[in-house]
């Protein structure tokens, strides 16, 4: 029975395909998750660690990418990143990236394998831990890549690496691996590329755009000092919780009033912590605010407007000036762009390989943010190519909208990810744009 050929235009990149297509290599993907990438997701779902404190999933992942033939595996990179470089004589240099780490969320998607662990982060709490972004899909598929890879080494030339990288959720873990010598001590990549799952798509499609893929993402931290008084009487002091809530209102008025209505932004206090009692007014008040933006431009002058508003509002509020609110900008990750170039040639590539069905325009839906930023800095002139792989069955999707609630998000504790299509797609598509640029042979 022939199939169905459909012409198609993917961002200016004209193509056959044919429709519903799957890869030659789709039935060992098949067979390798049900032999043992099916258990070893399970595994990692049920077994997250914080940022930075990936000790047995990067053991595991090490031991897994280690099994792999060919493979050389190098350790602590970047804390707890994993390197593993898989070498098939003269080409280009290919990075492949999985970030692996967890959030200190309580999990409760109801799901038979949800996560129970509890862990002490790099700041010294315990706190609960679960997969409540898709990690654990990235590092599966990333062995199951590799496989793949290692068995048809007939059909390309060249390096990969494939990157296993810690605290992406603290956006410094790949920023840690370069400090540490990825792009010295390794062959430096003329490509890099890397995938996450998105909860918003539906499984069996893929996303990528040939600009921002992701915006820009600060961590901001404010203390805003108090005059500690009894709360019976407010005058002999200054209260920190009022003057810090006063900031939490008037930040919001730089994104109404001082950032252009067409310049995407976004401000947000995800933690406000003051005071031990009732009655005592507190020496201070402590406010955790993300900063969000698709440009360096309105970045700068966001954080800037941050500073001068709640410093501003300190000094209206009579607190003097040893005691006015300090400002500080921490875990940091520039706009994720990819390169045109590259994003027209691998989605064109990706749709001939899995059909032209599968890759769906790209819509940027928040202000998600991303560290692999700091791979692809243009200091470096490595083009990188970052997708996103559907995560939710359709049926669920159908299911919310019936029942008027949202599938649950990134970093929710009802999220959840259907892992054997996630998975398998991340495998089949990550595998077919590796060996469009380092394969032998075109069709």
């Amino acid at each position: 029975m022939k199939k169905k050929l459909i012409l198609a235009v993917l961002g200016g990149a004209v193509f056959c395909a044919a429709a519903s297509a799957r890869p030659d290599y789709s039935v060992a993907v098949k067979a390798d998750y049900d032999k043992s990438l099916a258990a070893l997701w399970d595994h990692f779902h049920r077994n997250p660690e914080l940022s930075f404190r990936e000790f047995k999933t990067a053991a595991r992942m090490a031991q897994e990418l280690r099994a792999v033939p060919g493979m050389v595996v190098t350790e602590k990179v970047g804390q707890t990143g994993v390197v593993g470089v898989l070498k098939n004589g003269d080409g280009p240099v290919v990075l492949v990236r999985a970030d692996m780490d967890g959030l200190p969320v309580q999990e409760r998607s109801g799901l038979a394998n949800a996560s129970t662990v509890r862990q002490v982060g790099v700041d010294g709490l315990e706190m609960p831990v679960m997969h409540a972004c898709g990690h654990d899909v990235h590092i599966t598929s990333l062995v199951g890549t590799a496989r793949q890879l290692a068995a048809m080494k007939d059909r390309w030339k060249g390096t990969v690496l494939f990157i296993v990288q810690p605290a992406e959720e603290r956006v410094g873990g790949a920023n840690a691996m370069i400090k540490d010598g990825l792009y010295t001590r390794f062959p430096k990549p003329d490509f890099a590329l890397a995938f996450h799952v998105a909860a918003e798509l539906e499984t069996g499609k893929i996303s990528a755009s040939e600009a921002i893929q992701y915006s820009s993402a600060d961590s901001v931290d404010i203390r805003v000092p108090g005059i500690a008084t009894h709360g019976a009487a407010p005058q002999l002091g200054r209260d920190p919780v009022y003057i810090a809530s006063q900031i939490v209102v008037a930040l919001q008025s730089i994104i109404s009033r001082e950032k252009g209505p067409l310049e995407p932004g976004v401000i947000t206090v995800g933690a406000f912590h003051a005071g031990t009692k009732h009655n005592i007014i507190s020496e201070f008040a402590d406010l955790q605010v993300t900063v969000r933006a698709n440009s360096q431009d309105v970045r700068d002058k966001l954080i800037a407007s941050i500073e001068r508003v709640a410093v501003g509002i300190g000094r209206a509020h009579g607190l003097p000036e040893d005691k006015l609110p300090v400002v500080k900008v921490n875990e940091s990750t520039p706009v994720t762009v990819n390169d045109a170039a590259l994003a027209r040639r691998l989605n064109g590539a990706i749709a001939k390989a899995l059909g032209n069905d599968v890759v769906v325009p790209f819509r940027q839906t928040n202000m998600g943010a991303e560290d692999f930023a700091f791979f692809v800095d243009p200091k470096f002139n490595v083009p990188g190519y970052y997708f996103a792989v559907g995560g939710t069955a359709p049926e669920w999707m159908e299911a919310a909208k019936n029942g008027g609630k949202p599938v649950a998000g990134h970093h929710s504790p009802l999220f959840r990810i259907d892992p054997e299509p996630s998975v398998r797609l991340g495998i089949e598509a990550m595998t077919a744009a590796v060996l469009d640029l380092l394969g032998t042979t075109k069709s």
